[in-house]
């Protein structure tokens, strides 16, 4: 067994700690420009509900794969969109007051008949969904 001595010793702690802080400072880049793939769409359509328990100008919102749906029934029709809003990820309600999708985390505001951006700071649209009734039941996503 070979004895080390003090200089050794700390040029090895030494390395040590520049490897453990490169690392934490490498990390989060790295998971900044390679992501993790977060949209998990389920491939069957979701059941949400009897479309007698949803009068126009009402909303709904259900779980669709990892983040939530919004459905809203409009004058022309049921619409369905994905709750996030495109900002930061703040999860949209529906104001029927307003008529409009509300981001209530910064104030952006959506159409309710295409999800596009009317004011605020939201870049895009909100991601349309499928949404169809079959059976007078509504299903949102999927093919049918």
């Amino acid at each position: 067994m070979t004895n080390i001595t003090r200089q050794q010793f700390l040029a090895l702690v030494k390395r040590l700690l520049s490897a453990v802080g490169a690392v934490a400072i490498l990390g989060p880049v790295l998971a900044y420009f390679f992501p993790a793939r977060l949209e998990e769409i389920p491939s069957e359509p979701v059941l949400v509900g009897a479309k007698d328990d949803l009068p126009v100008g009402q909303s709904k919102t259900v779980r669709f794969g990892r983040y939530p749906a919004l459905i809203i029934h409009t004058p022309d029709g049921l619409r369905a969109y994905s709750a996030v809003c495109t900002h930061f990820a703040c999860i949209v309600k529906w104001d029927p007051a307003l008529g409009q999708i509300v981001c209530p985390c910064h104030e952006g505001y959506f159409n309710p008949a295409d999800g596009a951006v009317i004011s605020g700071p939201p870049p895009e649209p909100l991601t349309g969904l499928a949404v169809e009734v079959v059976g007078g039941q509504i299903y949102v996503g999927g093919t049918l």
